[in-house]
């Protein structure tokens, strides 16, 4: 699994881009593959590493990644934060 920050999420349209840890392209990520109970949601700047909780800009995050039509694609997405809760 890779990690990565949120660069933005739209909750309107339930999808947004990870920011790589190692870098690149950013990865899309789109709210069924967010994994936590309730409203599936990301906010920029969370941290999310590439495999239950809110996740926001800048919040870090965990996911697993996928060549899809268009570029890459996150899947399996857990925000680092809700794995200590969790």
């Amino acid at each position: 699994m890779e990690t990565g920050t949120v660069k933005w999420f739209n909750n309107a349209k339930g999808f947004g881009f990870i920011c790589p840890e190692g870098g690149g392209e950013d990865i899309f990520a789109h709210y069924s593959t967010i994994q936590m109970d309730g409203y599936r949601t990301l906010k920029a700047g969370q941290s999310v590493r590439q495999a239950k909780l809110q996740v926001v800009r800048g919040q870090s995050v965990r996911f697993d990644v996928h060549q899809g039509p268009k570029g890459n694609h996150a899947s399996v997405i857990v925000p680092i934060e809700a794995e200590a809760v969790a």
